[in-house]
This record gives structure tokens, sequence and C-alpha cells, in this order.
């Protein structure tokens, strides 16, 4: 489309980032310190944040970083089933056979976690994305999960990631007891309007091109269409590059990215 308009290696918006390769932006960097302050408490975590806010992201960005040879990280994308739907997709990322029964089910998940800590000094880390979709008595069962040796010890590091919804509904009575034993919770927000020439700036040289593209109206027309949330920015940012190159342009206006948003909107 417009690779050649621009000499771009690949292009600069559409492509996933390697962990090493992430923009780290303020809202990231903390959110990344307590990820590791809650691995290292192995107790219960909540990250919350609107659509394309980067909290998959964030997650792969944790699995990069910890030491294969002392953590384990296995990834839950999503259940809306019940509990032992739940526990097979949990049994199928730790290597264990499927079992029909729930409480089967449960014993041999929490004989593998006490196995993984106990034998071979492993630590898990249990991340169930799109958290907001569990049903009540699975997110308790996640929560009984994490109990071993009456509550006295922690084995199991468990996060819940899912959208803002996820929050509200943990505020609930029903949640009382799980609420209480999450240590560490965040709401991951978009890039500032400072960050946001910055972030362009970096996704730009990682397709190979050093030079500023958006001029100043565009980066303020951009900033307001997406609050600054990353999958929206990089979804504009992609089709204004288009707009531009058709127009045989090498600069971004505020024109191109309201084209963009024309293209992006339903």
């Amino acid at each position: 489309m417009y690779l050649a308009h621009f000499g771009f290696t690949h292009y600069p918006f559409e492509r996933a980032l390697q962990p090493d390769e992430l923009f780290a932006s303020g809202a990231a960097r903390e959110a990344s310190a307590r990820l590791h302050h809650l691995v290292e408490l192995r107790g219960i975590g909540l990250i919350t944040g609107e659509v394309g806010s980067g909290k998959t992201t964030l997650c792969r960005q944790l699995c990069a970083a910890l030491h294969p040879g002392l953590y384990r990280l296995f990834y839950v994308p999503l259940s809306t089933g019940n509990v032992l739907d739940m526990y097979k997709a949990i049994a199928w990322q730790l290597g264990l056979p499927i079992e029909r029964n729930r409480a089967a089910a449960y014993r041999l998940i929490h004989t593998e976690v006490s196995r993984l800590v106990l034998e071979t000094k492993i630590h898990p880390v249990l991340v169930v994305d799109e958290a907001q979709h569990l049903r009540n008595d699975v997110l308790e069962d996640l929560r009984l999960l994490t109990n071993y040796a009456m509550d006295a010890e922690r084995r199991l590091c468990l996060l819940l990631v899912g959208l803002p919804e996820l929050r509200r509904r943990l505020s609930m009575a029903v949640h009382e007891s799980l609420t209480q034993r999450i240590v560490v919770r965040y709401h991951l927000t978009g890039l500032t309007r400072e960050e946001l020439p910055a972030y362009l700036s970096h996704r730009l040289q990682l397709a190979g091109c050093a030079l500023p593209l958006f001029e100043p109206p565009a980066l303020e027309a951009l900033f307001h269409a997406t609050q600054g949330l990353p999958r929206k920015v990089n979804r504009a940012a992609h089709y204004a590059l288009s707009a531009a190159a058709l127009a045989k342009l090498r600069q971004i206006s505020a024109e191109h990215i309201q084209c963009a948003l024309e293209e992006v909107q339903p």
C-alpha cells in the first residue's frame, strides 16, 4: 500500500512487536512494575483497561521477562463456560489429562501446582484474560485454586485481566472473599498526549523511518479520536499513512487522520 512511498521495511503500525521492542509508556512501566511485585508476592492480581489499551501485550511482556528456570506462565485467553470448562482450559495449559469430574480436575491441578513448586522449584503464574466474561462461580473457584495449606501458603500466582466492568463486578458483595485477597490492582490507561509523538516515532523508526511524519494538527486529531489507546492509534495511523500515500504526500495532516477515522469507524 504505502511501503515504497515512505520507504518502510514493513508496515509500522500493523506488526505485533516483540517484548523488547515495545514502547515504554508511563502507564505500561507502572503496570509492569506492579506485575513483577505480584509475581514476587505470589498472590492474586487484577489488571483492567479499555479495549485496545495493551493489556494482553502487557501479559506477553511479563511472560518474556520471567526467568524460565524460576517461573512458568500459563495463559488462558477466554472462558465463558462453567467451572469445569475453566479447569479443562487450565489443565490443558499445564499439560495435564482432561478430567470429566469437577472435583477430580481441581485435585489434579492443585497437585500439579504443588509439584511444580515443591519438587521443581518453579513457580506457576496463571493469567486469565478477558476475565470480565467469567461467571461468578468460576471466579470463586479460581480463588479456591490459590488456597494451599489452609490458605497459609502462596504457591499459585493468579492474574485476572479484563475490561473495566471486571473491577465493578469484583466490588459486589458476592466477591468479597476474592477482592480481599487481591494484593495488586491496576487500571491501564492509554498514551498521554505528550507520549503520543514519541510512540509514533518509535513505531516509524522500527520500520526504517527516522523522520517525523505526523504534523502537529494531525497529532491533536489522532489523540482526540483515540484517547491514546494504542490499538486505536495503530489503526488510525495505518489508514492515515495510506491516505497520504494516495495523495502522494509525505506528511500526515489532520485531514488524513479524518479520512482514516472514516475507514476504521463501524
